[in-house]
């Protein structure tokens, strides 16, 4: 008797390359498509305020999706699994992310985002911040040598969920209360 194998589809933010979700299928062959992994956007929970979850929605759009090797680690914590390119086309290969480390701190006028060492060369940042009705998004670089940046969003007093994405490092997906 013989097993089908399992395949791996990864789901990943196309401008940092960070995985955002993954399925792993038996006996069928890895679903590239995001449309059809996804919909028309993915949603990530980011925790709950007053009684009702924060959901981050992120567009397909801005998604795409590779068959992956097997790693069965993103399938437990996508955040810490980035997709390489290649020529422009994404390897199958998932590569582990060095841990970001500390939480942003979202204000009523920024995001700041904080690397536990400086950055070997500019690196770009994607972040989305939700609130109980829109996800807003946001981007910036924190210069080389340089350990964080500090992006412009003005919010009111209230509790968010926020996803931060920084090339290179693992993904942060966290609740954030703005006073």
């Amino acid at each position: 008797m013989s097993l089908s194998p399992t395949t791996l589809s990864a789901v990943y933010w196309e401008e940092t390359g960070h995985v955002v979700g993954a399925l792993s299928l038996t006996g069928t062959a890895a679903v590239t498509d995001v449309a059809a992994l996804v919909g028309r956007a993915l949603p990530l929970r980011a925790g709950v305020a007053g009684g009702r979850p924060l959901t981050l929605t992120l567009p397909a759009a801005r998604l795409a999706a590779v068959a992956a090797d097997d790693e069965p680690g993103v399938l437990g914590d996508p955040l810490a699994f980035g997709v390489e390119t290649a020529d422009g086309r994404p390897r199958p290969t998932l590569v582990r992310l060095t841990p970001s480390g500390r939480e942003a701190v979202l204000t009523r006028t920024g995001l700041t985002v904080e690397l536990p060492q400086p950055a070997a060369g500019a690196t770009a940042v994607a972040a989305l911040v939700c609130d109980d009705q829109e996800t807003f998004a946001v981007r910036g670089v924190i210069g080389a040598g340089q350990t964080r940046a500090t992006l412009a969003l003005a919010v009111p007093a209230g509790t968010y969920g926020v996803l931060v994405l920084a090339a290179g490092w693992a993904g942060r997906l966290q609740r954030s209360e703005v006073a």
